[in-house]
C-alpha cells in the first residue's frame, strides 16, 4: 500500500516492501549463547527506554550484547506486519532477558503522513514512546483509509504540500488525517501536539536520522533491520528471529 504523496524538503521518499535485501550482509554468528542480565531493581527491561544519540528510541538493556535497530515507517504495511507479529515475542523472549535491545528509527517513506506521526510520537514522555508507537501501528489501516479519502476529497491539499515547509506539511497531514484527535485520546493536549508539529529541533533531528540512514547506512526501504551494526537480510519476524538466534540470543 504505497501512497504517492509530495516530498517535503530534507526528507526522503524511498520504498516500502517485503522480502530480504540482496545487498544485506548476514550478521556474524555466535557458536554460544550470549549472557543475559538482570533489569534494574523494580523494573523490567521492556520498561527501560531512552532516546539515543543517533535519534532513535531504544527499549531494553543499553548494554545488551545484541542490539537491533529498525528503520521503519508507521504507514508501511510491512512494518505494520512486523509490529503485529514480532513485537510481542521480541519483547517477551529476547528484550526481557537483557540479551537484546531494540531501537526504532524513523525512515519517512510516505513523506508528510509519516513525518506528522513521527513528530507526534516524540510529543509524549520517553517512557510512553513505544506504547504510542504500538497504537500507531495498530491504527495503520485507519490512517491509510483516511489518506485515500483525502486523495479523493481534497487533492488540492496534497498538491499544495509541494510548496509547504516541513512543519506546514506535517500540520496539514495531522489535521487532514485526524492525528491531533488521535493524540488527544492518548493524553496529549491539542496545543502541545501542535507545538510538537512545529518544533524545529524535532524536525531537524528526524531529518538527520533520515539523511544518516541513506548516506551512512544505505537504507532504501522499510523495514530495514541491523543487528550489531550489520544489515540483516530480513524484513519479517520469521526472518529476523533466526538471525537473532544465530547471533547468540538463545
Amino acid at each position: 500500500m504505497r501512497v504517492a504523496l509530495a516530498l517535503i524538503p530534507l526528507l526522503i521518499l524511498a520504498g516500502c516492501g517485503g522480502g530480504g535485501d540482496a545487498n544485506s550482509t548476514a550478521p556474524v554468528t555466535s557458536s554460544s549463547a550470549v549472557a543475559g542480565a538482570a533489569a534494574p531493581a523494580g523494573k523490567a527491561w521492556v520498561d527501560v527506554v531512552e532516546k539515543t544519540a543517533d535519534g532513535g528510541y531504544r527499549q531494553g538493556n543499553p548494554n545488551a550484547p545484541i542490539k537491533i535497530v529498525e528503520y521503519g515507517s508507521r504507514n508501511c504495511p510491512y512494518c505494520g506486519k512486523f509490529a503485529a507479529e514480532g513485537t510481542e515475542p521480541l519483547r517477551k523472549n529476547y528484550i526481557s532477558t537483557g540479551k537484546v535491545s531494540y531501537e526504532f528509527r524513523d525512515f519517512l517513506i510516505h513523506g508528510p503522513p509519516d513525518f506528522a506521526l513521527a513528530l507526534l510520537n516524540q510529543c509524549v514522555p520517553t517512557e510512553a514512546f513505544f506504547p504510542v508507537l504500538d497504537q500507531m501501528f495498530a491504527n495503520q489501516e485507519v490512517f491509510g483509509e483516511r489518506i485515500m479519502q483525502l486523495q479523493q476529497t481534497n487533492p488540492q491539499l496534497l498538491q499544495a504540500l509541494q510548496s509547504m515547509t516541513p512543519a506546514q506539511a506535517a500540520a496539514a497531514m495531522a489535521d487532514g488525517l485526524g492525528m491531533i484527535e488521535f493524540m488527544k485520546q492518548r493524553g496529549v493536549p491539542e496545543a502541545k501536539a501542535r507545538q510538537c508539529l512545529a518544533d524545529q529541533k524535532l524536525i531537524d533531528g528526524i531529518a538527520k536520522v533520515n539523511a544518516d540512514a541513506v548516506n551512512v547506512h544505505q537504507v532504501s526501504s522499510t523495514p530495514s533491520f541491523f543487528i550489531n551494526g550489520v544489515k540483516a537480510n530480513a524484513s519479517a519476524w520469521s526472518e529476523l528471529e533466526p538471525a537473532l538466534k544465530a547471533a547468540g540470543a538463545r
